[in-house]
């Protein structure tokens, strides 16, 4: 999969919610989709970076 939908995007973040995701992606934690045909697209290289960025910074918190 290389640009996965945002309901693929919910699923690989274990069900969270789309309004959170934009919160996360206004934030800067997550990469600004592409909208092609009304359909957001992410580049799956830059999510897998911010999961690993996310989990990386919950990992220090601990």
């Amino acid at each position: 999969m290389k640009h996965p939908t945002m309901k693929d995007l919910r699923k690989m973040l274990g069900g969270r919610g789309r309004t959170t995701i934009y919160r996360d992606i206004a934030a800067g934690r997550l990469p600004t989709p592409t909208n092609i045909g009304g359909i957001n697209y992410f580049p799956e290289d830059l999510v897998q970076a911010a999961l690993q960025q996310l989990r990386s910074d919950t990992e220090l918190a601990d």
